[in-house]
Order: C-alpha cells, then sequence, then structure tokens
C-alpha cells in the first residue's frame, strides 16, 4: 500500500517537473525563452526554492479537460531566497495549456500572495500565459480577480515585481499594472488589452504584437513597463541586482550594503559639471553616478519620460531613491509624463521607508497646447502631491535652475523638505532673467540697452540662491565637490525621522 502512494507520489512529481513535454518544452527553448522551472533557478538562491501546490490540478470536465490533467496545472509556485532573503514567487509555464490561467491556477497564485503578506515578504511574477483557460469560463475570470484584488490589498504593504517573459493579453495584464515594477525581455514578450487581430477588426489598423505591445514599445512610448531586457537570463539577473536595493515588506528598512567607497570622498569634477552659460545643457546622471556608492546606479524607466531620471542606488551602503531633472532632454522641462513617472517613484520610496534624494534644475512647465489639453494642471499635481505627502526623509540639491512653481513641486523646503541643498550655480527665481524683465519693464521693450540693464540687475538679484537661503528655504549652500559627503550627513542625521500625516481612510490622489 505505501510503497503505491511512494510510487504514485514520484510520477506525479516527475510529471510536474516535465511540464508539457519534451516537445513543448524545446519549443520554448526554440523561441529563446526559458521553461518556468529554469528561470527560477537562475532567479533564486541554489537550493532556496520550496515548492507549493505542486499536485493542484484543475476541476474542469468540459470539452475533454478531463482526460488532460498535468500536475501543477501551469504555474510553478513557492518561496525561495534572493542573496539569503526571502522572496515568494509564482512562474507560469507556457508549456502547460500555453500558461493559461484557470481557477485552480489563480488560487496557487493567490495562496502565496496571501502568505507573503502575513510574513512580510516580496512577490515576484513571471509572467507567460496565453490569458485565461477558455475551457473554463467565468470560473477563470474570476480566478483573475482574485489576483487582482490581492495586488491591490499587497500594494504598499510587500514589494510586487512582474517580469513580462511571453504573452500578456487581455485581463492577464492588469495584475502586472498593480505591481510597483514591470521588467520585460525584448522580442518574446508582449502586453496588450487587445491583440492585433481584434485591433484590425476593430479600427482596421494593421499592428504587429511586438509594435502594439513589446518591450520596446512600452518601456519608451507608453511608460507601462520600466525596463526591457535583451533575453530571459539577462532580466533574472539584473532582477536578482534590482532586489538587493528593496526592503521586504513596508515594516522594515532597505538592507544595508557594506561600502568600501569614503562617505568624505571629493569629486573635483563636479565643480565644472554646471556649464557657466545657463542655456547650455549637462548630463545630471553624471553628478548621480559620482556621489553614489561605487556608482553603482540602478536606473528605471530610461527610455521614458527622459526629462526626469528615478533610480535606486546607496549612500554609505544604505538605499536611497534619486529623482532628477535632466537638462539634456527638454532643458529638464517638467511635463505630463515626467509627472507621472516621478510622482509614482515617489510614492513607491514613501511607502516602503526609502529615503528620497531630489536633485533640482528646473525652468517650468512645459508650455503648449498639446500639454494643457491633456491635463498637464492635474497630472504635474500628482508629483506635486507625492511629495507634499511623503513622510520619509527627503534631501534636496538645487544644481542650476528652479524656476516659478516647478521649483515648488521639486522637494522645496515648504513640502516638508527637510534638508535643502543648492551649489552656488542655483538660481531661484519665479522664472529667467529674461522673461521676468520683459514682464516687469514692458513699456522699456524698445530700448535694448535698458532691458539689457534690468536683466542684469534681475540676474544679480535672482540669480543665485542668497535670496533663497536669507529666507531659510535653503539651508546651505555647498561646494559641489562636498556634495557626496554633505548628502550621506544629511540622511544620516533623518535616519530617525518620525512625521505622521493626519488620519483619513485614504487621500484622493489627483488622477
Amino acid at each position: 500500500m505505501t510503497l503505491t502512494v511512494i510510487e504514485t507520489l514520484e510520477a506525479k512529481r516527475q510529471g510536474a517537473r516535465a511540464g508539457g513535454g519534451e516537445k513543448r518544452v524545446a519549443a520554448q527553448h526554440a523561441k529563446g525563452k526559458l521553461t518556468a522551472r529554469e528561470r527560477l533557478e537562475l532567479l533564486l538562491d541554489a537550493g532556496s526554492f520550496e515548492e507549493w501546490d505542486m499536485f493542484v490540478e484543475h476541476r474542469c470536465a468540459d470539452f475533454g479537460m478531463a482526460e488532460q490533467k498535468v500536475p501543477g496545472d501551469g504555474v510553478v509556485t513557492g518561496h525561495g531566497t534572493i542573496n539569503g532573503r526571502l522572496v515568494f514567487v509564482f512562474s507560469q509555464d507556457f508549456t502547460v495549456f500555453g500558461g493559461s490561467l484557470s481557477e485552480a491556477h489563480a488560487e496557487k497564485i493567490c495562496k502565496i500572495m496571501d502568505q507573503a503578506m502575513k510574513v512580510g515578504a516580496p512577490v515576484i511574477g513571471l509572467n507567460d500565459s496565453g490569458g485565461a483557460r477558455i475551457q473554463e469560463g467565468v470560473a477563470s475570470l474570476g480566478g483573475y480577480a482574485e489576483v487582482f484584488q490581492r495586488n491591490v490589498l499587497a500594494s504598499g504593504v510587500v514589494p510586487q515585481l512582474s517580469l513580462i517573459m511571453g504573452p500578456c493579453a487581455g485581463g492577464a495584464v492588469y495584475s502586472p499594472a498593480m505591481t510597483d515594477f514591470i521588467f520585460m525581455v525584448k522580442d518574446s514578450s508582449y502586453m496588450f488589452v487587445t491583440g492585433p487581430d481584434v485591433v484590425k477588426t476593430v479600427t482596421h489598423e494593421v499592428v504587429t504584437a511586438e509594435e502594439l505591445g513589446g518591450a520596446v514599445t512600452h518601456t519608451a512610448k507608453s511608460g507601462v513597463a520600466d525596463l526591457a531586457f535583451n533575453n530571459d537570463v539577462e532580466a533574472l539577473l539584473h532582477t536578482r541586482r534590482f532586489f538587493d536595493f528593496l526592503p521586504l515588506s513596508n515594516r522594515e528598512q532597505a538592507p544595508v550594503r557594506v561600502t568600501a567607497d569614503p562617505v568624505d570622498r571629493p569629486e573635483p569634477s563636479l565643480g565644472t559639471l554646471v556649464p557657466a552659460n545657463p542655456n547650455k545643457p549637462y548630463d545630471m546622471k553624471e553628478l548621480i553616478l559620482k556621489v553614489v556608492d561605487e556608482g553603482d546606479f540602478f536606473e528605471l524607466q530610461p527610455d521614458y519620460a527622459k526629462n526626469i531620471i528615478i533610480g535606486f542606488g546607496r549612500l554609505n551602503g544604505s538605499t536611497v531613491g534619486f529623482v532628477a531633472n535632466q537638462p539634456l532632454v527638454l532643458a529638464g522641462c517638467l511635463d505630463i509624463d515626467s509627472s507621472i513617472k516621478a510622482a509614482r517613484f515617489v510614492r513607491f520610496c514613501d511607502a516602503f521607508n526609502i529615503p528620497i534624494c531630489t536633485l533640482v534644475d528646473v525652468p517650468g512647465f512645459l508650455p503648449g497646447t498639446a500639454q494643457e489639453y491633456n491635463g498637464i494642471i492635474k497630472h504635474g499635481a500628482k508629483l506635486l502631491f507625492a511629495y507634499a505627502e511623503a513622510t520619509v526623509p527627503k534631501v534636496t540639491l538645487i544644481t542650476r535652475k528652479a524656476y516659478g512653481g516647478a521649483y515648488d513641486v521639486m522637494a522645496s523646503k515648504h513640502l516638508r523638505g527637510d534638508v535643502n541643498y543648492a551649489w552656488p550655480s542655483a538660481e531661484i527665481a519665479v522664472m529667467g532673467p529674461k522673461g521676468a524683465v520683459e514682464i516687469i519693464f514692458r513699456a522699456d521693450i524698445g530700448d535694448a540697452a535698458k532691458i539689457d540693464a534690468r536683466t542684469e540687475e534681475y540676474r544679480q538679484k535672482f540669480a543665485n540662491p542668497f535670496v533663497a537661503a536669507s529666507r531659510g528655504y535653503i539651508d546651505d549652500i555647498i561646494m559641489p565637490h562636498n556634495t557626496r559627503r554633505r548628502l550621506i550627513k544629511a540622511f544620516s542625521m533623518l535616519k530617525n525621522k518620525k512625521l505622521e500625516n493626519p488620519w483619513k481612510k485614504h487621500d484622493n490622489l489627483p488622477l
């Protein structure tokens, strides 16, 4: 009797590990994709994976499904570690029913998400699925909604990361959309609500799956995804690196990594980063790379809304979220896309106790009918709202321009910025000298000499950090070469900061 049970157990284990069989596994490999289990082997520490629900099977008897049962039902779930830290994972198996989601498949995902919430550990989903299992009808749709509900409840409690490693269409896209970060694989993954065939039928547009919802589309045009990688291996290895910047839950701090990079390391080259000509661009990323530990900066959404930079770095071993205007693109202006990109990042950092460093060189909001008609007022307010709401340590450095409402928005002292620094090259004013003079002295516009004199007068008064510093809006004017040391000291002082917002059920973000 016992022997039979053990034999059955081993047979089921073999069946689960085999997935859809050799032929389908070979087809997966032929597309340049790894199988569900191979992906988990690369993502997790060797030998750390503990699988759950290997023997779960679907309960559908319609359309001949009763005879087609594979242990695990197209998704591998469980927990393991990444660099020794706990993580819950699910990996959809395209070789089993095309990775389609059944009621049982959804229950497996929900179980590990519930457990992750209880113990306080992140969830990483490896998505590779043909969508809802059609044979199950509404039961499958109900399964999706169960997963969506958990995505919402887990939001801000544990970090959630989605890797799109194959097709992800229809209702399936909404679970990743509610997670914190989305990574995609070029040429083998795509996301869309309706596929190319439906688009052609309804709108008569002819478009490929890659053009409609591929990795490049979503990382450069729509902003839906954060990063695109060349293949499965690269995506999984970068996910391991990324995971190290994050805390396990909202009850914990991000891990501290010992660094050999000295706290007081001077960086003389920063003295010449900002050009003498105020209209000349420079690369703000250079500043970030020169102040973070070992030049290690993990940038997110690098190909979308390039006029703002977001990502994680470390200062003296501790994770810091960086938000920085990029003068190389649109002169660093804030627009709709950059406001949304930065606002979501700021809210993530605030939810997970990650201090925020804001580097400012912003001439204002981007003007134009396209921006106004598409709601720049409401979208710009998202970034303003995110900074004002954030209670984590906030350190701001103005390198050059901080003009108008954009000065206020970028983590100014007035939005509870804890420490606000400026370089000597900073200009804090309502607008640039020329524009300001042409408004104040409109009557003199015909007289070039007068206008030039007034412009110089305005520049002397406002094109420097002293007026803001005299009012206490800037805490100190620091030398560029000392930036790393001053930022680290500021964050160190703020380590035990406690600040609470008034009680509320939730806020009403200007969506």
